[in-house]
């Protein structure tokens, strides 16, 4: 028997629950990943909730999650044996089924792993770690730059304070609270500002004197993604990449006009429509993990508590990538 995260029906955290079921059987071009850990992420709260994401409302009953990492237990009709037994990491796409024991996944799809690579870390680069590449290649960051980054201790934020500052940039990390802050610091950030803080644009300008924010990277959104904006000098460029937040930062045409901002947003479309398409990124991430050059922060939890990693994750009392350890 496989153990499983259901959920039953929409709601809040609590709707997530911990059942055994049947094993998972391997269709033709598939296999059947033994689970070492599954990737947490906004978007399944806002599914958990039943609001209309990129793949539609989802039929219950069903089991969350789309990114996992572990070793392939069986094989699928079409499939080479050789993947058996081989440790993997692999994001399911518009399916579902990682919260559990067991997932089943397109061989396609596969990315392999490397002996010393960690799984709930790999977890965190084949979803996050594709989208902070998007977001990058945006960017365009330059060691004369002075980066931007809000949600700076999150799963995002951390990587991309790290890629700015091995960019040379200097980076200004906005989180809320102080280890948060503290976190921000560590990875890179030469300025690291609380934004529970009612000052805390304040305490940004005052840091940087006569310099101005050239690249703000935003996943906020709202009140917070605003105030970013505003920090961004004229000839300077934001990129959006959400709105944790719950709403997208007031923005209009004449806003890019008198502050001379270029603004972009990452995600949606426009990852996949890259050469390679979205697999491309994702393994580009992975390698960048295992040859060292990035260390994704991982928020672990036991998989029978995902509706309190749910809870942590929404109520932001999380830092960097929340992944679950069956």
């Amino acid at each position: 028997m496989m153990r499983a995260i259901r959920q039953h029906t929409f709601g809040g955290p609590e709707q997530l629950v911990f059942e055994e079921l049947p094993d998972l059987e391997a269709d033709a071009g598939q296999v059947r990943v033994a689970v070492q850990a599954a990737g947490v992420h906004l978007l399944d709260a806002s599914i958990r909730r039943g609001e209309p994401g990129p793949f539609g409302t989802v039929t219950l009953p069903m089991t969350p999650g789309r990114e996992v990492a572990g070793v392939v237990d069986a094989v699928g009709s079409g499939v080479d044996t050789e993947w058996l037994g081989r440790r993997v990491v692999v994001h399911l796409g518009a399916a579902s089924g990682g919260y559990a024991s067991q997932a089943v996944a397109p061989a396609s799809a596969l990315i392999t792993l490397e002996s010393h690579v960690d799984a709930a870390e790999a977890v965190a680069m084949v979803g996050t770690g594709r989208t902070a590449l998007g977001i990058l290649d945006e960017a365009q960051l330059a060691p004369r730059d002075v980066v931007l980054v809000t949600a700076a201790a999150g799963g995002l934020g951390t990587l991309l304070v790290q890629a700015a500052a091995n960019a040379g940039c200097l980076v200004v990390g906005v989180a809320g609270g102080a280890s948060k802050v503290d976190r921000a610091r560590s990875l890179g950030a030469g300025v690291a500002i609380d934004y529970l803080d009612a000052d805390w644009v304040g305490q940004v300008q005052a840091a940087l004197g006569d310099r101005r924010v050239t690249v703000a990277l935003d996943g906020v959104g709202g009140v917070i993604g605003r105030a970013a904006f505003e920090l961004v000098g004229p000839g300077g460029r934001m990129v959006l990449f959400g709105y944790s937040e719950g709403s997208p930062m007031e923005l209009n045409a004449d806003d890019l006009f008198v502050h001379g901002v270029a603004v972009t947003a990452a995600i949606g479309p426009r990852m996949f429509a890259r050469p390679g398409g979205i697999q491309a990124l994702a393994e580009e991430a992975v390698k960048r993990l295992a040859a060292d050059e990035w260390h994704p922060v991982v928020d672990r939890f036991p998989l029978a508590q995902a509706a309190e990693a749910h809870d942590a994750l929404e109520t932001r009392r999380t830092t960097g990538k929340v992944v679950l350890i069956p």
